[in-house]
């Protein structure tokens, strides 16, 4: 379901949050977590992943047009084994910029967030 106001549609809109905006031919989505917790780092990564790539798929974009990815881990630790998924899911020649960074996140459960940033498909 969207929404517009103006010239900005928010995709997936609950009382707190949108996990999507589009402006300007800009896809800006909230931070992705892991619908399960109870998996591995490679597990929550590539549940993550998923969801990134469906909600471009929803804004008119995909995991080739990410502008900049920001990746938080809860244990920096797992750093080499979140980037065997992700080198695997990024479409090669396309790797965004990225920063990750070691956070507390909201869930315990939880060992990553992913927020995205990408272009709209032109046309």
């Amino acid at each position: 379901m969207s929404e517009s106001h103006k010239d900005i549609t928010r995709l997936g809109m609950a009382s707190r949050y949108s996990e999507a905006a589009v402006y300007n031919g800009v896809v800006y989505l909230a931070g992705m977590v892991p619908e399960r917790g109870d998996t591995d780092i490679a597990g929550q990564t590539e549940d993550v992943l998923g969801q990134v790539q469906q909600r471009l798929v929803e804004a008119g974009s995909d995991k080739s047009r990410i502008l900049r990815a920001q990746i938080y881990l809860k244990d920096i630790g797992d750093i080499a084994a979140m980037n065997t998924v992700w080198d695997a899911w990024v479409v090669p020649g396309t790797a965004p910029p990225r920063a990750t960074v070691q956070a507390a996140l909201a869930n315990p459960a939880w060992r990553i967030e992913i927020v995205v940033t990408a272009a709209q498909k032109a046309g």
